[in-house]
């Protein structure tokens, strides 16, 4: 799957383009805000604020204690995935007050990426569950902060009790084409799984059963146990 450009000069998507939602979540501090920038062809929307000591007494400053902006609604950037596909990108707040709001940002979401700040991997616990209880599948963004990174990945992937399907990709979220890998692992990993519903599905079963009303909420598995890095 090759990515296009929709700048000057470059390929842009077809009036009839298809279009998909994935969502950026993640640990406050964890980056999500510099990995919509970083991939957005257009000039990203940003609800960013700045910090002020009542935010400080609330949110938990601890490992990102340089950080003086908040995002307090959402992030939203574009990227063109060859003509016929525009992905609309949507970043999620990350502290605990704001994760109301998940739902609604959610909603229609092809997947998600989760990025992971190893220096406090906790913080993304919440997005981790929230995918899994809904069913949404989603990639793990390892965010190698200065470059580099201390933990292997296996030990990441152990500490946050993945699914052994679930891609981790090491990335740099201020790397465009960093970025990229994480886009494609996560919509390689959403096209397989597709791929694996539609042929247990096929041919059609038929129901022998009341249709299940729309407020019917669907059996979830048990959630493993995620703990922090040693």
């Amino acid at each position: 799957m090759a990515f296009a450009e929709s700048d000057s000069g470059r390929i842009a998507p077809a009036p009839d383009a298809a279009t998909a939602k994935i969502l950026v979540a993640g640990g406050f501090g964890a980056g999500k805000t510099t990995l919509v920038g970083a991939i957005s062809e257009t000039e990203p929307l940003r609800t960013e604020e700045l910090i002020t000591e009542a935010s400080a007494g609330v949110d938990d400053l601890a490992g990102v204690e340089r950080k003086t902006t908040t995002t307090v609604a959402m992030d939203f950037g574009r990227i063109t995935l060859g003509p016929s596909l525009v992905v609309y990108l949507f970043g999620a707040p990350g502290q605990d007050r704001f994760w109301f709001m998940w739902d609604d940002l959610s909603r229609g979401a092809l997947g998600a990426v989760v990025l992971a700040d190893t220096r406090r991997l906790e913080s993304c616990f919440p997005s981790v569950d929230f995918f899994e209880h809904r069913g949404i599948p989603f990639a793990v963004g390892v965010n190698c902060f200065d470059g580099r990174i201390e933990e292997d990945a296996e030990d990441i992937r152990a500490a946050l009790d993945l699914d052994p399907a679930v891609p981790l990709v090491l990335c740099d979220a201020r790397d465009r084409e960093s970025v990229k890998t994480v886009l494609l692992a996560l919509l390689e990993h959403v096209m397989r799984g597709l791929a694996a519903e539609a042929a247990e599905t096929w041919p059609p079963v038929q129901r022998t059963g009341p249709r299940p009303g729309p407020g019917t909420a669907a059996p979830q598995g048990a959630v493993g146990v995620r703990r922090p890095l040693p």
